[in-house]
């Protein structure tokens, strides 16, 4: 089993003539966790994913801790000591992240664009692509597909390396109603079969209501020259602001 514990995360950074901070007051994603991260444009969903998938260095941490069968690792402890490849090995082995555009790299086909991701027999990636309806475009490329196959093969490329949290930010966003319906269906089902943590990054609240995802809510406190965002995390049945 896998966990992630954070405590007391921060991260700083300044737009033109305003500072901004994010704080993660205290988290535990572990299997099972199906989270979406809500919140007004710019409060810092997308810097979220990237502080807890390992992607930016935080600037504060009291706890920043992965929980792995071999033991307990500071992350904390690697940011600061500038250990890149350690963490890139701990990001490649236990994340996977489906970004709202799909992220494919254009002049490699769909079954080149997934083994990047994990060294995968062709077959495996087959039933991968299978499973998520678009097994017959293995040797397509991306710019042969439509935007919900491009997230179909986005979704199989977060999960062909069985990571222990996907992070998805907007999967759905550039989807009709009908097909976005389909690709969180088959993300949260594949995450499911994993036993992964899941954490979206999702503006449907229709959405998240018929998948009865629990939410975290970033919530913003500006000021003159600040502003502050902090999370808190709601049941599925909770309204969304």
């Amino acid at each position: 089993m896998v966990e992630l514990e954070v405590r007391g995360l921060v991260k700083r950074w300044q737009a033109r003539d305003r500072a901004f901070t994010l704080e993660i007051e205290e988290l535990r994603l572990g299997p099972g966790d199906l989270l979406a991260l809500v919140g007004p444009s710019g409060c810092g969903k997308s810097t979220f994913l990237e502080l807890i998938g390992l992607a930016v260095r935080p600037d504060a941490a009291e706890t920043f801790r992965l929980h792995t069968p071999d033991g307990a690792v500071d992350l904390g402890r690697l940011w600061q000591a500038a250990a890149g490849d350690a963490l890139a090995r701990l990001r490649g082995r236990h994340f996977g992240f489906v970004l709202q555009t799909g992220g494919l790299l254009p002049f490699l086909d769909v079954g080149a664009n997934i083994r990047l991701a994990a060294r995968h027999r062709p077959d495996e990636v087959r039933r991968l692509l299978e499973a998520l309806g678009v097994g017959e475009l293995i040797d397509a490329l991306p710019t042969a597909l439509s935007v919900g196959q491009r997230q179909r093969v986005a979704v199989a490329r977060a999960v062909i390396g069985r990571p222990a949290f996907l992070l998805a930010d907007e999967p759905t966003a550039a989807l009709d109603p009908a097909a976005a319906a389909e690709v969180m269906r088959l993300l949260i089902a594949l995450a499911k079969e994993l036993a992964s943590a899941v954490v979206i990054v999702s503006h449907d609240a229709a959405l998240l209501e018929r998948f009865a995802v629990d939410r975290l809510v970033l919530e913003s406190e500006p000021g003159a020259a600040s502003w502050r965002t902090t999370i808190r995390r709601t049941p599925a049945v909770a309204s969304v602001s």
